[in-house]
């Protein structure tokens, strides 16, 4: 079949590579267009488009899907639309472009975590399990027939960008294999139940700043959840703190949220929660580089005591 691949972050482009390597004919690639990045604002191209055209790929990179989009996609004489995190809705004049319709590879168990951010949610919630969907594009978001699930069980450890490189190639292989029924004419799709449905929302750099009075267990999951963007993240002396890697205990020391209480000589620097201690474990002062917990206390011996998160 000739696919247009859709796509725009790191996540999508072990499905580009494997459409590539398929029997099947990558038409072209749909992708974000170039935006400035990092502090010098230097624009760049987004993941897929970059690998795209190490494969000699047509690119597409237009502002909307309006008619001159549609138009350059139609020239490639696509069969089928297959998506991977590109970071915008199709309209129904798009998806007639597709005479085999549309394919959408999102790393979730749907009808959970519906929406942009499943990876994080997941961490989040607390989840036992998680994995990939293949489903129908459809109007509505994630809410699409489903052709393939497979779960993954979560060892409570993973971060997002962990858990992001564990799916990104699990749904690499059930693109191919959902696209290969299609083909065949053997590929089944099951409704949703959408009663179960679940949705996330876009994270913003302000989700990542810590409550204190938060149980343990749940600031530890932040930290891994917004690893490695937009970090978790609290203040020492005023000065913006990241906190790259924790252990919650169960422990309890009796003062305010946010308190340094003590130092743990095989765990970390424990602070105080609202439920139990956390041991910080890896630390970053702003502009200045990450440090190991026992490092960090060499340049600030006088941290017992203090709480952090305030001005």
């Amino acid at each position: 079949m000739r696919v247009l691949f859709a796509g725009t972050p790191p996540l999508a482009v072990p499905s580009l590579e494997a459409l590539a390597g398929s029997s099947h004919e990558v038409a072209g690639v749909l992708t974000a267009p170039d935006r400035p990045s990092g502090r010098g604002r230097t624009v760049r191209s987004s993941a897929v488009k970059q690998r795209a055209e190490e494969l000699r790929l047509p690119v597409l990179s237009p502002e909307r899907l309006g008619s001159q989009a549609r138009m350059e996609v139609e020239a490639l004489e696509p069969e089928l639309l297959a998506c991977f995190a590109y970071g915008r809705i199709f309209g129904p004049r798009f998806l007639a472009l597709f005479e085999s319709g549309g394919v959408n590879v999102h790393p979730s168990l749907l009808p959970r975590h519906r929406g942009p951010t499943p990876i994080p949610a997941a961490i989040l919630c607390g989840d036992a399990e998680t994995g990939v969907t293949i489903q129908s594009v459809s109007r509505e978001v994630d809410a699409g027939d489903i052709y393939l699930q497979e779960r993954m069980v979560l060892t409570g450890e993973e971060t997002s960008e962990s858990l992001a490189q564990a799916l990104a190639p699990l749904g690499a292989r059930m693109l191919v294999d959902v696209i290969d029924a299609i083909g065949s004419g053997t590929a089944r799709a099951v409704a949703q139940d959408h009663a179960r449905a679940t949705h996330t929302r876009v994270v913003r750099k302000e989700d990542g700043r810590i409550d204190w009075s938060l149980p343990a267990v749940q600031i530890d999951r932040m930290v891994r959840a917004y690893t490695p963007w937009p970090r978790a993240y609290t203040s020492l002396r005023g000065e913006h703190l990241a906190i790259l890697a924790c252990e919650p205990l169960s422990l309890a020391g009796g003062s305010p949220p946010g308190t340094v209480v003590r130092v743990d000589t095989s765990r970390g620097i424990l602070v105080e929660t609202g439920n139990g201690l956390l041991a910080l474990r890896k630390l970053q002062l702003q502009s200045r580089k990450p440090l190991e917990w026992r490092s960090f206390l060499n340049g600030a011996p006088d941290m017992l005591g203090l709480v952090l998160g305030g001005s």
